[in-house]
């Protein structure tokens, strides 16, 4: 093992570093650097999704049914839901 010296060594740095960039006033008042933050699509997506209801299981269960039964009219509803939809995308 080898020893160099305090030559290798550096002196005590300062613990309290500049926070902001340093920028020349001149007329001027200091630039305040702000946080930004950028979603992707996909994390839109999901949170669009978390605020959706909860799905009532009880009800798709009940509509499953009435399908394999052949009692649920589906030319009606799939209507209604549509005009629902529109109505919410306009």
């Amino acid at each position: 093992m080898q020893v160099y010296g305090p030559g290798y060594v550096h002196g005590p740095q300062n613990i309290q570093g500049p926070h902001r960039p340093i920028q020349p006033l001149g007329n001027r008042s200091p630039v305040e650097v702000q946080d930004e933050l950028q979603l992707s699509d996909a994390a839109r997506f999901i949170d669009m999704a978390k605020s959706l209801p909860e799905v009532r299981t009880e009800k798709v269960e009940a509509i499953r049914q009435a399908l394999a039964e052949g009692t649920y009219d589906i030319e009606a509803k799939l209507d209604a839901a549509l005009d629902r939809l529109l109505d919410e995308l306009a």
